[in-house]
């Protein structure tokens, strides 16, 4: 395999794609929504474009000291995907870790410099110290590292949160900017974290057999798979719920196709994911779910627009 192109699948790089178009959606269609009818000025353009690089670099050192420590797992759980050590060094591969990760914290340095707002390079060096931990330690662990993976989800969407925070707290217009800048931000961070949460327990069960054997501690080998299922069911029951009681305040509103398109792409898909759930029995069933979650992921995150076409 050419080296360029082994090292994008290192990096995952559809991944990283779909962390810059959710923050680039987050962007431009909910930021305008928030300061609808507000004298205010928010994220400048090339302060955003470099958090944006921050998080995508991030997440990509992220992805790579994943790799890098789950070398023996893999062999065992998807022996024709491995990367490291088949075709990049693992010296290598701890260099291009720390390099994406001293270039985002040094990205959100500035970034956080600029806008005069601690909490962003603060919070990104707490993400990549996480993301480091979460693969030597809590990854092998019960639900501690499910959920800090789902947290990390959410961060990609907080994180413009914050940098917006930071500049309209003290404005004029910030008491009526914030609330709504809150409500529409935890409600897709909530998202993020939900569905991810599900993933990360259904990618725990497609990957049981190499995790048994170098001893880790994730929810299928503790509690086993029929809990396991119901975790994530009852997740997957809340997560549609949800979704559809949103849909009747979207009613409201007369936002009909964005209800058409919520119905048809998250909450039916959801609906379908949970009835495979409890039908699946081996590795490549968990696997076809953790692809279909994704994509459900990847429509929810898209519903962005309609806060743009609504506008």
């Amino acid at each position: 395999m050419n080296p360029s192109v082994a090292f994008f699948k290192l990096i995952r790089w559809p991944n990283l794609v779909f962390i810059a178009l959710t923050q680039i959606l987050f962007y431009y269609c909910i930021l305008p929504f928030v300061y609808k009818g507000m004298h205010a000025t928010g994220l400048p353009v090339n302060s955003f474009y470099l958090l944006v690089t921050a998080s995508v670099c991030i997440a990509a050192a992220g992805y790579i000291i994943n790799d890098y420590f789950d070398l023996n797992i893999d062999l065992i759980n998807k022996p024709s995907k491995l990367i490291i050590e088949r075709h990049i060094k693992r010296r290598c591969a701890i260099f291009f870790h720390i390099l994406l990760s001293g270039v985002g914290f040094v990205i959100s340095c500035y970034v956080g410099y600029k806008l005069r707002n601690i909490y962003i390079p603060f919070l990104n060096l707490l993400a990549i110290a996480s993301l480091w931990f979460y693969s030597t330690t809590f990854k092998k662990k019960l639900l501690i590292g499910n959920v800090l993976i789902s947290l990390l989800t959410a961060w990609v969407i907080l994180v413009i949160t914050v940098a917006e925070f930071g500049l309209t707290h003290n404005s004029d217009a910030g008491s009526f900017i914030i609330p709504r800048l809150l409500k529409v931000s935890f409600l897709y961070a909530g998202f993020a974290f939900t569905i991810s949460l599900i993933r990360e327990v259904i990618k725990d069960m497609e990957d049981l057999q190499g995790d048994v054997k170098y001893g880790c501690e994730t929810m299928p080998i503790v509690w086993g798979i029929p809990v396991s299922k119901v975790f994530a069911g009852v997740w997957l029951v809340v997560l549609t719920g949800g979704v559809a009681v949103l849909q009747f305040y979207v009613l409201q509103l007369g936002w009909w196709l964005s209800a058409i398109y919520c119905v048809l792409l998250i909450i039916i898909p959801l609906l379908w994911i949970l009835q495979q759930l409890y039908r699946a029995q081996n590795a490549a069933d968990f696997s076809r779910l953790s692809s279909a979650v994704k994509i459900v992921m990847l429509t929810g995150i898209i519903s962005m627009i309609f806060f743009r076409i609504y506008l």
